[in-house]
């Protein structure tokens, strides 16, 4: 039995990661769910699941959480420190982080400083500070595991091959819902369009992202951290049915991929049940009604936050940590309507020539950077 801390289990993750448990009740149990505001359904997990603890990081619903669960033989806790704490309990043996965005980092940190192996959703943990996390977890001896579907596949085409360095390693992405569109059209589109994800039901935060293509950016730096690939060895392809969701290529030439049907309980529960592989109800692919795969290189002269991802990698230090924050406050900016959708990638833009680079920043540098970047971007809006 692995008992779990699901950070962020309200979400569309953590709600995934709880479908696996009630399918494999002898192998997992939810020890602690967290969330940031989403009392009422995070009650309802604690009622059904029964977990030593929970979390409602936003303080303002703690007096109703516990209104709600005085009866439930269940802990209640508040406030992010909390999330930093319960992660680090002796019942806990891994946590998932499903957070959404920089947010993810500390509880992360901690859970690595306590030994508690990582799935890790939140790619955002790496993004900001990849050098810092994988330092830790080699000191540690802990293992980061991950979830997004593209790194899982990644994961297991490297599987088998620990004597064998790949050449390139290939992420794939639908191309989200503006795909083909021109620089002009993608002025006009509206929030409620660009949540219309062709493929994933997701967050809107990551809905958004897939929409301008910065999701493919933050997984190429994820996976720059996870596999130790140079950036230049890690290609992004639009494909649209998202089917291959990577793909590995070796120096002979040979190129392994990962298929499944875009159902997210699969790779989670690869993550949690690893090294061993369990036996599911999820849909299996049909090769017979498969049809052609088809293959493309993205615009990113048009979605230019992708390229954008690139210069921050390449620029090294905290730079993808200012790239995130910006991307954060600008992706909520275009959900409130108070900007136009290519002003994501302006807002980032602008952020990472304002922003001073530090070559070698510690914990502190980034939660910083972040704080500082937040709230010029927030200037720009």
């Amino acid at each position: 039995m692995k008992r779990l801390a699901i950070l962020g289990s309200t979400g569309s993750i953590g709600q995934q990661a709880l479908d696996v448990i009630r399918t494999f009740p002898d192998q997992f149990q939810a020890e602690v769910l967290t969330a940031d505001t989403n009392v009422e359904l995070l009650a309802a997990q604690a009622v059904e699941f029964l977990p030593n603890a929970v979390v409602i990081a936003n303080e303002k619903y703690y007096p109703q959480l516990c209104s709600m669960l005085a009866k439930v033989p269940v802990k209640v806790f508040t406030g992010t420190s909390a999330l930093v704490d319960v992660v680090a309990f002796d019942t806990v043996d891994m946590v998932l982080t499903a957070m959404v965005g920089f947010a993810g980092l500390k509880p992360t940190l901690s859970a690595i400083r306590n030994g508690k192996h990582v799935a890790l959703a939140n790619k955002e943990t790496l993004v900001v500070a990849g050098d810092l996390v994988t330092r830790l977890a080699f000191q540690h001896q802990v293992n980061i595991l991950p979830v997004d579907s593209e790194h899982s596949a990644i994961f297991q085409c490297l599987a088998g091959e620990r004597l064998n360095k790949p050449r390139k390693l290939i992420i794939t992405g639908s191309g989200g819902p503006f795909k083909g569109f021109t620089a002009r059209q993608l002025e006009s589109v509206t929030p409620e369009a660009a949540l219309q994800h062709p493929t994933w039901k997701m967050g809107k935060k990551i809905t958004i992202d897939s929409a301008t293509l910065m999701n493919k950016g933050l997984e190429m730096i994820e996976a720059h951290w996870l596999f130790s690939m140079p950036p230049q060895q890690i290609m992004v392809l639009i494909h649209p049915q998202s089917v291959i969701h990577s793909m590995v290529e070796f120096a002979d030439g040979s190129v392994k991929a990962q298929l499944g049907l875009p159902d997210m309980r699969l790779p989670i529960q690869y993550a949690l049940s690893y090294p061993f592989r369990l036996e599911s109800v999820a849909p299996r692919v049909d090769f017979s009604r498969l049809g052609q795969f088809s293959f493309q290189p993205p615009d990113t002269s048009v979605f230019r936050c992708l390229a954008l991802a690139y210069e921050a990698i390449d620029r090294g230090g905290n730079m993808p940590c200012v790239l995130n924050a910006a991307n954060e406050i600008a992706v909520q900016a275009f959900l409130n309507q108070q900007i136009g959708f290519t002003s994501i990638a302006s807002i980032v833009e602008k952020c990472m020539s304002h922003i001073s680079l530090l070559s070698n920043p510690g914990e502190d540098d980034y939660l910083l950077s972040d704080a500082e970047t937040r709230k010029f971007a927030a200037s720009l809006v």
